[in-house]
Protein backbone atom coordinates (compact mmCIF):
# COMPACT_ATOMS: atom_id res chain seq x y z
CA UNK A 1 0.00 0.00 0.00
CA UNK A 2 1.18 3.49 -1.04
CA UNK A 3 2.03 5.44 2.19
CA UNK A 4 0.38 8.39 0.01
CA UNK A 5 -2.99 6.98 0.10
CA UNK A 6 -5.75 9.53 2.09
CA UNK A 7 -6.83 8.72 5.25
CA UNK A 8 -10.74 9.31 5.44
CA UNK A 9 -11.95 10.52 8.88
CA UNK A 10 -15.76 9.83 9.43
CA UNK A 11 -17.16 11.00 12.60
CA UNK A 12 -19.79 9.54 14.18
CA UNK A 13 -23.75 10.73 14.62
CA UNK A 14 -23.82 14.31 15.62
CA UNK A 15 -20.20 15.12 15.03
CA UNK A 16 -18.10 17.14 12.79
CA UNK A 17 -14.26 17.22 12.43
CA UNK A 18 -14.03 18.56 15.28
CA UNK A 19 -14.13 15.04 16.78
CA UNK A 20 -10.62 14.59 15.23
CA UNK A 21 -8.78 17.51 16.11
CA UNK A 22 -6.60 16.11 18.49
CA UNK A 23 -6.08 13.04 16.42
CA UNK A 24 -5.19 14.77 12.71
CA UNK A 25 -1.84 15.63 12.97
CA UNK A 26 -0.71 12.94 14.88
CA UNK A 27 -1.96 10.00 12.15
CA UNK A 28 1.82 11.35 9.82
CA UNK A 29 -0.56 10.91 7.04
CA UNK A 30 -2.93 13.01 4.81
CA UNK A 31 -6.16 13.15 6.61
CA UNK A 32 -9.34 14.12 4.72
CA UNK A 33 -12.28 15.08 6.89
CA UNK A 34 -15.97 13.49 5.57
CA UNK A 35 -19.19 14.67 6.67
CA UNK A 36 -22.28 12.45 6.21
CA UNK A 37 -25.53 13.94 7.19
CA UNK A 38 -27.66 11.73 3.90
CA UNK A 39 -30.87 10.19 5.30
CA UNK A 40 -29.50 6.15 4.21
CA UNK A 41 -26.16 4.15 5.19
CA UNK A 42 -25.85 4.03 1.02
CA UNK A 43 -26.04 7.25 0.39
CA UNK A 44 -23.74 8.03 3.40
CA UNK A 45 -21.02 5.08 1.92
CA UNK A 46 -21.54 7.08 -1.68
CA UNK A 47 -20.31 10.68 0.21
CA UNK A 48 -17.61 9.22 1.65
CA UNK A 49 -16.98 6.96 -1.90
CA UNK A 50 -17.23 10.89 -3.44
CA UNK A 51 -14.88 12.50 -1.35
CA UNK A 52 -11.49 11.48 -2.73
CA UNK A 53 -10.45 9.56 -6.03
CA UNK A 54 -9.00 6.14 -5.83
CA UNK A 55 -8.04 4.21 -2.74
CA UNK A 56 -7.90 5.08 0.58
CA UNK A 57 -8.09 4.34 4.56
CA UNK A 58 -10.76 4.97 6.66
CA UNK A 59 -11.34 5.84 10.14
CA UNK A 60 -14.88 5.97 11.43
CA UNK A 61 -16.02 6.05 14.44
CA UNK A 62 -20.16 5.01 15.25
CA UNK A 63 -22.03 6.22 12.65
CA UNK A 64 -18.83 6.46 10.65
CA UNK A 65 -17.58 3.24 10.96
CA UNK A 66 -21.25 1.56 9.85
CA UNK A 67 -21.08 3.84 6.37
CA UNK A 68 -17.41 2.78 6.77
CA UNK A 69 -19.10 -0.98 6.28
CA UNK A 70 -20.94 -0.33 3.75
CA UNK A 71 -18.34 1.31 1.98
CA UNK A 72 -16.27 -2.14 1.96
CA UNK A 73 -19.85 -3.81 0.90
CA UNK A 74 -19.83 -1.38 -2.00
CA UNK A 75 -16.53 -0.37 -3.17
CA UNK A 76 -14.05 -3.10 -1.60
CA UNK A 77 -11.15 -2.51 -3.77
CA UNK A 78 -11.06 1.23 -2.82
CA UNK A 79 -10.82 0.26 0.96
CA UNK A 80 -7.14 -0.06 1.89
CA UNK A 81 -7.46 -0.37 5.31
CA UNK A 82 -10.74 -0.14 8.22
CA UNK A 83 -10.45 1.62 11.03
CA UNK A 84 -13.68 0.80 13.09
CA UNK A 85 -14.19 2.43 16.62
CA UNK A 86 -17.05 2.43 19.14
CA UNK A 87 -19.69 0.82 16.99
CA UNK A 88 -21.57 -1.86 15.88
CA UNK A 89 -22.01 -3.89 12.93
CA UNK A 90 -25.41 -5.62 13.68
CA UNK A 91 -29.04 -4.26 12.38
CA UNK A 92 -31.11 -2.45 14.85
CA UNK A 93 -33.16 -3.68 18.04
CA UNK A 94 -36.55 -3.23 17.76
CA UNK A 95 -35.46 -1.12 21.34
CA UNK A 96 -33.19 1.39 18.82
CA UNK A 97 -35.64 2.16 16.39
CA UNK A 98 -38.18 3.01 18.64
CA UNK A 99 -35.67 4.79 20.72
CA UNK A 100 -34.81 6.86 17.59
CA UNK A 101 -38.46 7.45 16.61
CA UNK A 102 -38.99 9.06 19.97
CA UNK A 103 -35.95 11.38 18.94
CA UNK A 104 -37.06 12.26 16.34
CA UNK A 105 -40.74 13.33 17.04
CA UNK A 106 -38.99 15.18 19.96
CA UNK A 107 -36.49 17.38 17.92
CA UNK A 108 -39.27 17.44 15.52
CA UNK A 109 -41.77 19.34 18.54
CA UNK A 110 -38.64 21.74 18.99
CA UNK A 111 -36.61 19.80 21.53
CA UNK A 112 -33.45 18.93 20.01
CA UNK A 113 -31.25 20.42 22.70
CA UNK A 114 -32.80 18.74 25.21
CA UNK A 115 -32.11 15.09 23.17
CA UNK A 116 -28.64 15.86 22.95
CA UNK A 117 -28.28 16.66 26.40
CA UNK A 118 -30.72 14.52 28.54
CA UNK A 119 -29.96 11.44 25.56
CA UNK A 120 -27.02 11.60 23.62
CA UNK A 121 -24.74 13.33 25.87
CA UNK A 122 -25.03 11.14 28.85
CA UNK A 123 -23.80 7.54 26.94
CA UNK A 124 -20.65 9.61 24.90
CA UNK A 125 -18.64 8.82 27.82
CA UNK A 126 -16.92 6.99 30.57
CA UNK A 127 -19.07 6.02 33.83
CA UNK A 128 -20.40 9.54 36.02
CA UNK A 129 -20.81 13.05 34.64
CA UNK A 130 -18.58 14.22 32.15
CA UNK A 131 -15.83 16.57 32.51
CA UNK A 132 -17.64 20.04 31.29
CA UNK A 133 -14.76 20.71 28.92
CA UNK A 134 -16.00 17.54 27.35
CA UNK A 135 -19.55 18.09 27.25
CA UNK A 136 -19.07 21.64 26.37
CA UNK A 137 -17.54 20.27 23.50
CA UNK A 138 -19.64 17.62 22.77
CA UNK A 139 -22.88 20.06 22.67
CA UNK A 140 -21.16 22.69 20.63
CA UNK A 141 -20.45 20.29 17.86
CA UNK A 142 -23.85 19.06 18.05
CA UNK A 143 -25.53 22.47 17.81
CA UNK A 144 -23.22 23.19 14.52
CA UNK A 145 -24.62 19.18 12.91
CA UNK A 146 -27.88 21.17 13.72
CA UNK A 147 -31.85 19.38 14.10
CA UNK A 148 -32.31 18.60 9.83
CA UNK A 149 -28.70 16.25 9.65
CA UNK A 150 -29.97 15.11 13.08
CA UNK A 151 -33.00 13.72 11.92
CA UNK A 152 -31.41 12.41 8.29
CA UNK A 153 -28.26 10.87 10.40
CA UNK A 154 -31.45 9.05 12.80
CA UNK A 155 -33.42 8.35 9.84
CA UNK A 156 -30.33 6.83 8.57
CA UNK A 157 -29.40 4.62 11.29
CA UNK A 158 -32.41 3.16 10.53
CA UNK A 159 -31.86 1.93 7.64
CA UNK A 160 -28.36 -0.18 8.91
CA UNK A 161 -28.48 -3.71 7.84
CA UNK A 162 -26.29 -6.37 9.23
CA UNK A 163 -22.78 -5.90 8.05
CA UNK A 164 -21.18 -9.35 9.49
CA UNK A 165 -21.23 -10.97 6.28
CA UNK A 166 -19.06 -8.51 4.32
CA UNK A 167 -16.61 -8.29 7.21
CA UNK A 168 -16.48 -12.10 6.64
CA UNK A 169 -15.47 -11.49 3.02
CA UNK A 170 -13.36 -7.98 3.78
CA UNK A 171 -9.49 -8.84 2.63
CA UNK A 172 -8.33 -5.36 3.82
CA UNK A 173 -5.83 -5.02 6.93
CA UNK A 174 -8.68 -4.23 9.91
CA UNK A 175 -8.10 -2.56 13.10
CA UNK A 176 -11.03 -2.29 15.75
CA UNK A 177 -10.67 0.50 18.93
CA UNK A 178 -12.75 0.81 22.03
CA UNK A 179 -13.14 1.83 25.39
CA UNK A 180 -13.88 -0.66 28.07
CA UNK A 181 -16.51 1.92 29.18
CA UNK A 182 -18.16 2.36 26.41
CA UNK A 183 -21.78 2.28 27.90
CA UNK A 184 -23.26 2.61 24.04
CA UNK A 185 -20.93 0.11 21.94
CA UNK A 186 -19.36 -2.02 24.96
CA UNK A 187 -16.13 -4.52 23.99
CA UNK A 188 -18.27 -7.83 23.12
CA UNK A 189 -19.84 -5.69 19.75
CA UNK A 190 -16.04 -5.00 19.08
CA UNK A 191 -14.74 -8.84 19.42
CA UNK A 192 -17.11 -9.69 17.19
CA UNK A 193 -16.33 -7.09 14.48
CA UNK A 194 -12.63 -8.44 15.42
CA UNK A 195 -13.94 -11.83 14.85
CA UNK A 196 -15.63 -11.71 11.67
CA UNK A 197 -12.74 -9.50 9.51
CA UNK A 198 -9.93 -12.00 8.69
CA UNK A 199 -7.48 -9.95 9.13
CA UNK A 200 -8.04 -7.58 12.22
CA UNK A 201 -6.96 -6.91 15.51
CA UNK A 202 -8.74 -5.55 18.26
CA UNK A 203 -7.41 -2.50 21.04
CA UNK A 204 -9.52 -1.77 24.02
CA UNK A 205 -8.63 1.46 25.92
CA UNK A 206 -8.98 0.88 29.20
CA UNK A 207 -11.50 3.41 31.25
CA UNK A 208 -12.53 4.70 28.26
CA UNK A 209 -15.60 5.63 26.92
CA UNK A 210 -17.83 6.18 23.47
CA UNK A 211 -15.65 9.07 22.65
CA UNK A 212 -12.40 7.80 22.13
CA UNK A 213 -11.06 10.80 20.34
CA UNK A 214 -12.16 13.48 22.94
CA UNK A 215 -11.43 11.38 26.02
CA UNK A 216 -7.63 9.85 25.14
CA UNK A 217 -6.71 11.43 21.96
CA UNK A 218 -2.88 10.55 22.34
CA UNK A 219 -3.74 6.93 22.99
CA UNK A 220 -6.09 6.64 20.08
CA UNK A 221 -3.79 8.58 18.11
CA UNK A 222 -1.00 6.60 19.39
CA UNK A 223 -2.76 3.21 18.28
CA UNK A 224 -3.79 5.00 14.77
CA UNK A 225 -0.17 5.74 14.15
CA UNK A 226 1.22 2.43 15.10
CA UNK A 227 -0.76 0.16 12.72
CA UNK A 228 -0.67 2.73 9.75
CA UNK A 229 3.14 2.24 10.15
CA UNK A 230 2.96 -0.98 9.91
CA UNK A 231 0.03 -0.99 7.21
CA UNK A 232 2.50 1.88 4.53
CA UNK A 233 5.85 2.44 6.09
CA UNK A 234 6.44 6.23 5.34
CA UNK A 235 10.05 5.94 4.56
CA UNK A 236 13.42 6.85 6.53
Amino acid sequence: MSPDLPVLLVPGMLCDGELWAAVRGDLGRRAVDVAISAPSIGEMAEQVLASVDGEFVLIGLSLGAIAGFEVLRRAPGRVAGLVAISTNAAAPTDEQLTTWRSQAARVRAGGFEGVVRDEILPAMFASGPPPAVHADRFVAMARRVGPEVFLRQLAAQATRTDSFGVLQHSSCPGLVVCGSADALCPVSFHRGITAAMPHADLRVVSGAGHLLPFEHPHILSGVLREWLRELAPVGP
